[in-house]
Order: C-alpha cells, then structure tokens, then sequence
C-alpha cells in the first residue's frame, strides 16, 4: 500500500504545495514529476502508483499559478522560477531518501521546465524523462509570437490562447474529467505564460549540448499541443550518450492518460529500471 504525504514551501513566486507517494517498504529510487501547463500534481497518482510498485519514490509538485500552489489563472510567473521549484523539491526529495538514484520526469510545459533546468545549469541527476515536451509549439501565428515578450511583460495575464481540450486524450473519459477538475485552469493561456515557454523552448534548442544526463523522450506521433519535431531535435542534438527516444504512432498530447497508457507507462518503468544500479 502506498503512503500519501503533502507539503509546501516558499518557491519562487510563492508558496508552492508538494505531495509524495510512497512505496510500502524502503525506496529504492526517486523521481519528481513536473507537470503540464494548466494541470496539476493530482493528476499524476496512476503515474505515481507505476512507480511505487516499481519500488520507486514519487514526488510532484503543483507549479505557481497552478493547482493549489499560490498565485492562479494558470500564470506560472517566470520558467527560471519554476525550474528553480523544480529543483527544490529535488533537493528536498534526495535529502529524504539519501544515496538513491533520482530521476525527473516532466510532461508538456513541465517537460520544458525539466529541459531548460538541465540546459540552464548542470543537472545532478540519474537520469531525465520528457513526455511530450513543449518544445516546439504548433499554436500561435508569426504577429503572435513577435508581440509575445511585449504583452508578456505589460499584459501578464492577457488571455492569448485557448486549448483545445479534446486534444488532450483520445479517451473521452480522460477529456470528461480534465474538464471537470476544478483545479485545472479553463481559461485561456496567460500571455506570460505563454511568452516564457516560446522564450524558454528557445533557449533549450540553442543549448542541447549541455544536456547530457541519460535522457529518455516519450511523445505521441499524433500530438497536437506539443509538436513531435521537439523529440526530433532532442534526438538529433541533446548531448547525452544514453539516449531513447520513442514515438507513439496515433497517440495524443497525454501519452500517460491515453487507451494505450499501460504500454508507455511500461516502456516508463522498464527505463528507469535500467538505470538503477543493482
């Protein structure tokens, strides 16, 4: 039976929750979760229980402006800042568990933030997991992405763009409860938000070669929020000798919430199995 613990600390922009699920028994890894733009921590416990009964700690946070962290409409201030929560609750889940293999796994713009944290600064860890990282962003037109620092900076929480959640996940039941969580934000895209993920998708792809951590890159070949060539350039030019990348033909933005979740959360598990020293 896994253990469910909580917690918050003073992130940058803000006080910033925390929760944990742990395996029965001692842990014999760690991984923090890092998720999407407009989701939150919560929606990660299936993921969490895969890894608990791989015998593997999982850690997550919920990002300022997101799910019951401080700020809110889906504004997450600044990427740096949310690379530097990430790296707290790094901190804070290696100091729990001292000595293990430690990973981090981050989805959609939580996939950005892991990229830019490990392109920003060395990463100290056992290995790095991007699951439909957003890179590359499909959305938004040239007059956009040209006004976007402007606005981002005068006019923060601008709504600029609305998601279409029925791209989510092929499984309407998935899309029934994205919608209908009170803690995902339904509003449209804050413009700072939306500045700082072009701001740091572009700084990623300038500094793959700093990325040389063991990488595994997950994406749905059907993906219409995070664009697939992300994992094509990640392929081609993140630095790191221990590289996989897979491509899911057909499936969506949420790989981990798709029909086919068992077979990517697998390929999941069975990585980070082969990274953890015997």
């Amino acid at each position: 039976m896994t253990r469910n613990e909580t917690g918050e600390f003073q992130g940058k922009g803000g006080r910033v929750f925390w929760q944990a699920w742990l395996p029965e028994g001692d842990p014999r890894a760690v991984a923090v979760i890092v998720h999407g733009y407009a989701e939150h921590s919560g929606r990660y416990a299936h993921v969490a229980k895969r890894l608990n009964d791989a015998g593997i700690a999982a850690y997550a946070l919920d990002h300022i402006g997101h799910g019951r962290s401080d700020g809110g409409n889906g504004n997450v201030d600044s990427l740096d800042g949310a690379a530097d929560n990430v790296q707290t609750l790094l901190d804070l889940a290696t100091a729990a568990h001292p000595g293990l293999p430690h990973f981090v796994i981050g989805h959609s713009m939580g996939g950005l933030t892991t990229a830019y944290l490990a392109t920003r600064a060395p990463l100290d860890v056992t290995g790095v997991v991007l699951s439909g990282p957003a890179i590359v962003i499909p959305a938004g037109n040239v007059v956009q992405r040209t006004l976007a620092p402007f606005v981002s900076r005068f006019l923060p929480n601008l709504p600029v763009l609305k998601l279409d959640s029925t791209l989510v996940s092929r499984d309407p039941e998935v899309v029934r409860a994205y919608d209908a969580d009170p803690l995902v934000h339904h509003g449209g895209v804050p413009a700072r938000t939306g500045g700082e993920m072009l701001r740091a998708g572009t700084f990623v792809l300038a500094h793959l070669d700093r990325l040389t951590a063991p990488l595994l890159v997950q994406h749905g070949a059907a993906d219409g929020l995070a664009s697939p060539t992300g994992a094509d350039l990640l392929e081609r030019d993140a630095a790191s000798k221990d590289k996989t990348v897979i491509r899911y033909p057909g499936l969506f933005h949420e790989i981990y919430n798709e029909p086919e979740q068992d077979k990517v959360l697998t390929d999941l598990v069975n990585w980070l199995d082969a990274h953890i020293p015997a």
